[in-house]
Parts: C-alpha cells; sequence; structure tokens
C-alpha cells in the first residue's frame, strides 16, 4: 500500500498506524482524511494484527484542521459538502475500529484530532501535554466528532465547559477527567508505554478482544447514529459564516478577532 500521509510498522501482531508530516504538524487535510480509513481497514482485515499503535511524528501529535480546508469549504459550498461525507466517513472508521487501539499522544493535539484520539481504547500522553478542542475559536461548531467523544469520556457537564470555551487541558487534567488513560514522565516514554500497553492486549486471546471491542463500539455509536451528522452539518452552516472567515484572518496576523454573529 503506497501511503502519502502516514506510515505502517509492524512489532510483532502489533501494527503502528504513524502521521507522518511533520512539517504541516500532522494537520487534517483532505488527504490525510481521505487515505486514513482504508488503512484502518487494511488493518482490520489483517488477521496478523491484534492490535494498533496510533503515534505521529514532530513536535505535535496534530494541529487538527486544516485552515485552507476551512477557507476552501467558505469558498465553494460543493467543497464544503464533499469535506463533510468524507470527515463522517473518518470518524465512524475510527468509532468502529474491531480492534484495541491505543494513542500515543507525545505532543500537543487539537480539534478533529482529539476527537479521534478519545475514540481510542487507551491514551497515553505526559502531564504537560495540551489537548484542546478550539474550534469555537475558529468561529466553527465542534461539529467532527467532539460533541460525541468528549461527553463520553468526561460527562456531559464538563464536556460543555470544555467544548464551548474551547480551551485548553493538560494531559494531568485530562487524566483526572477521563479522557486520558495512563500518563508517561515525557515524550519519549510516551510510545514505550503505548506500544507495551498494546502488546499486553495483543497476547491475549483475539477473539475475545475483538469482539470485546465490538459491543464497547456500540456505546459510541449510540452517540454517533444521534449526535455526529447534526455536529457535521451544524459545523458546516458556521463554516459559512463571515466569523469563520474572520478567525482564520485573525489567526495569520496574529491578532484577536472581531466577531460580528454574522
Amino acid at each position: 500500500m503506497s501511503l502519502a500521509t502516514v506510515e505502517l510498522h509492524s512489532h510483532g501482531h502489533v501494527a503502528e498506524l504513524r502521521l507522518n508530516r511533520p512539517e504541516v504538524l500532522n494537520a487534517f487535510d483532505d488527504e490525510l482524511v481521505n487515505e486514513l480509513p482504508p488503512v484502518l481497514m487494511t488493518l482490520a482485515r489483517d488477521t496478523q494484527v491484534r492490535a494498533v499503535m496510533w503515534t505521529s511524528t514532530g513536535k505535535h501529535f496534530s494541529a487538527g484542521g486544516d485552515m485552507q480546508t476551512i477557507l476552501a469549504g467558505h469558498a465553494d459550498l460543493n467543497v464544503l459538502l464533499r469535506g463533510v461525507d468524507d470527515g463522517r466517513r473518518l470518524f465512524r472508521a475510527f468509532a468502529d475500529f474491531p480492534k484495541p487501539l491505543v494513542a500515543a499522544v507525545h505532543g500537543h493535539s487539537f480539534g478533529v484530532a482529539t476527537s479521534l484520539i478519545l475514540t481510542a481504547d487507551a491514551v497515553v500522553t505526559t502531564p504537560t501535554t495540551q489537548i484542546s478542542d478550539p474550534h469555537v475559536h475558529m468561529g466553527l461548531v465542534a461539529g467532527d466528532g467532539g460533541c460525541v467523544t468528549w461527553p463520553l469520556s468526561a460527562g456531559l457537564l464538563r464536556a460543555r465547559r470544555r467544548l464551548l470555551w474551547g480551551e485548553s487541558i493538560t494531559g494531568a487534567e485530562a487524566f483526572d477527567l477521563g479522557l486520558v488513560t495512563d500518563l508517561a514522565d515525557d515524550a519519549d516514554a510516551v510510545a514505550t508505554t503505548a506500544l507495551e500497553l498494546a502488546r499486553r492486549v495483543a497476547a491475549l486471546p483475539p477473539i475475545a478482544t475483538q469482539l470485546t471491542k465490538r459491543a464497547l463500539n456500540k456505546v459510541i455509536a449510540a452517540n454517533t447514529e444521534g449526535v455526529l451528522d447534526t455536529g457535521f452539518y451544524l459545523e458546516a452552516l458556521s463554516n459559512r459564516s463571515a466569523d469563520a472567515l474572520e478567525a482564520v484572518t485573525a489567526f495569520k496576523e496574529k491578532r484577536v478577532g472581531r466577531w460580528t454573529g454574522a
């Protein structure tokens, strides 16, 4: 399989899925969004793979959504709707993945990356890593999965507090909220800890673990069916606003946005 945005590595019965575009902080643009679902399908069908460790390269785990994608969707409704469909497909690929998934979050994670991380069965990070979903800061609805995964992990009230304010939290705070399962001492130790967890679950009877995972996926599925599509379409609606365009401009100019509510 020829891949442009990710790498696959084998550690026995553990596959490592690695985001590999550090030059753009592993941002989720159209290419990455469309490359990940077939990769996950391949890993799901490979009987030699009994667990997957999700890692990334560079300083941050992922910067989240790509700003150019926001601008392209704002300018062209057809592009925006295609992005909605691609995003819905991506989230469901993670939420319905049938094998144990361990996320190794060595650096900061933003937006859609955080939404997808929270579909994992174990999340390893450091106490000082920053985790957030800053959609509202960009004039957008937190619709690409955050309204599904944050309430399941942290509870509805705490999810409201984080998604409506869009403020980042540390790995230690995320651990206390139930968003993170394991803390490592530093960034270098994150992958080691995650690989150990993945190997431990891969050493268990695979039919039992994978069928248990399928049952657990139904918990996410219930929220997905009730919330995800609405969230995506509301995010698309917000993408067409003047405030979304102003948010990108303000970010690039390193100034506070001037919001009009239009």
